[in-house]
C-alpha cells in the first residue's frame, strides 16, 4: 500500500497550477495527507541586485505580499480544516531548487504541479520548472496540463443526480 502523508502542490498561480491543486486537494482527501501549497517569489535583489538599488527591496516586498495574498485566497478555509492546509511562499532565483527543498525538509511524499507544454525551441532555450522538479524530487512528481481529460467516470454522474 501506498502510503502518503504529505502533498505538495506548486502553483504560479496559472492554469495548469489551477489544475494541479485540484488534484492535490482530491489526492488529499483520498489519501487522508496533509496539501502544502507553495509558490516561489523570484529573488530580484539577488538576481538584478546591480540595477535594481533602493526599488528592488520595494519591489521585493510587493512581490511578497502580493502573493502572499493571492496563496491566501486560493487555500481556503476548508482545506486548512480538512487538509491541513499551508500556504508557503518562498523567495528564491531557482524555482525547482525551492520546491525540491521544501520537499525534502517537509517530508513531501508526492508533487503535483502544472507544466504549460511548450513547444521544442521554448522548451530547449527556456527549460520547464517542472522537469526540473522531476529529475530532482526526492519523491513521486505528478504533472499536469490545463486541459487535462476528465477522470470523472460517466455512471458516476448519473448515480449523483439520481440520489
Amino acid at each position: 500500500m501506498v502510503a502518503i502523508k504529505n502533498i505538495l502542490v506548486a502553483t504560479d498561480f496559472s492554469e495548469p497550477s489551477g489544475v494541479a491543486l485540484a488534484y492535490g486537494r482530491d489526492l488529499a482527501r483520498n489519501y487522508n495527507a496533509r496539501l502544502h501549497v507553495v509558490h516561489v517569489v523570484e529573488d530580484v535583489l539577488l538576481r538584478y541586485a546591480a540595477e535594481a538599488g533602493m526599488i528592488g527591496a520595494d519591489l521585493q516586498t510587493d512581490l511578497e505580499t502580493r502573493a502572499r495574498r493571492d496563496l491566501d485566497a486560493l487555500v481556503r478555509d476548508d482545506d486548512r480544516k480538512e487538509l491541513g492546509a499551508v500556504a508557503v511562499v518562498i523567495r528564491s532565483m531557482n524555482v525547482a531548487g525551492a520546491i525540491v527543498e521544501h520537499a525534502k525538509s517537509n517530508s513531501i511524499d508526492l508533487i503535483v504541479t502544472g507544466t504549460r507544454g511548450r513547444g521544442a525551441i521554448q522548451h530547449l532555450l527556456m527549460g520547464s520548472v517542472a522537469e526540473r522538479v522531476v529529475r530532482t524530487a526526492p519523491c513521486p512528481v505528478l504533472t499536469v496540463h490545463a486541459h487535462e481529460r476528465d477522470f470523472i467516470v460517466p455512471d458516476a454522474i448519473s448515480l449523483q443526480m439520481s440520489v
